[in-house]
C-alpha cells in the first residue's frame, strides 16, 4: 500500500514524529562528534608517545658530568674545611687576645715597664752619676749584662741564656744636650 499525502495542516502526532526524528539526529550528531574528538585525542597522544626509560638524575650513577660533579663536590668539601680551619684559628687568636687584655696581663706589663725602666735609671746613675762606675755586671732573668767605659766608648755585652752575646758600643762624648 502506497500511502497518500494528505494536505492541509499536519496533525499533531506527525510533529511529535518529525521533533522526536529531528532531535534523535541532533543528538547522532553530537555523539559522533564526540566520538570523533575522543579518537583524534588518543591518536594524537599515541603519535607523540615515546619508550618510557628511566634515567638517574644523579650524575654519579649515569655517568653524564661525573668528574664536574666530583669537583663541585670536592671544591665544596675543601671549601668547608678552610672555613672550619679559619674559625678554629680565629677562636685560638680571640681566647689569646683575651688572655693578654686581662687585669693581671696589664699590670704585669705595666709593672716590668717600670722595673726596667728603674734599672735603666740605675744604670745610667752608675755610669753617668756623680761617682761613674767604669764597669759593672748585671743579672736580669737569666741575662747577664756586662758594661764598661773604655775612652770615648760605652760597651754593653748582653750574654743570653743560650750563650749567644750581643754586643752594643756607644759614643759617649756625643751624647749632650
Amino acid at each position: 500500500m502506497v500511502e497518500k499525502k494528505k494536505r492541509g495542516r499536519p496533525s499533531k502526532a506527525d510533529i511529535l514524529k518529525k521533533q522526536n526524528a529531528a532531535e534523535k539526529d541532533k543528538l547522532l550528531q553530537i555523539i559522533l562528534s564526540i566520538g570523533l574528538i575522543l579518537f583524534l585525542g588518543v591518536l594524537s597522544i599515541n603519535a607523540k608517545a615515546d619508550q618510557i626509560t628511566h634515567k638517574f638524575k644523579s650524575p654519579s650513577f649515569n655517568g653524564v658530568n661525573t668528574s664536574s660533579h666530583f669537583l663541585t663536590i670536592e671544591n665544596q668539601e675543601f671549601n668547608r674545611r678552610q672555613e672550619i680551619k679559619k674559625e678554629i684559628q680565629s677562636a685560638i687568636e680571640e681566647a689569646e687576645r683575651d688572655k693578654e687584655n686581662s687585669t693581671v696581663q696589664r699590670f704585669l706589663r705595666n709593672f716590668t715597664s717600670r722595673v726596667y725602666a728603674e734599672l735603666s735609671r740605675q744604670l745610667i746613675a752608675n755610669l753617668f752619676g756623680e761617682t761613674p762606675q767604669t764597669s759593672g755586671t748585671i743579672s736580669l732573668e737569666g741575662n747577664t749584662i756586662t758594661y764598661s767605659v773604655e775612652g770615648d766608648f760605652l760597651t754593653l755585652n748582653i750574654q743570653e741564656p743560650d750563650g749567644t752575646i750581643t754586643t752594643i758600643t756607644i759614643p759617649i762624648g756625643s751624647f749632650t744636650f
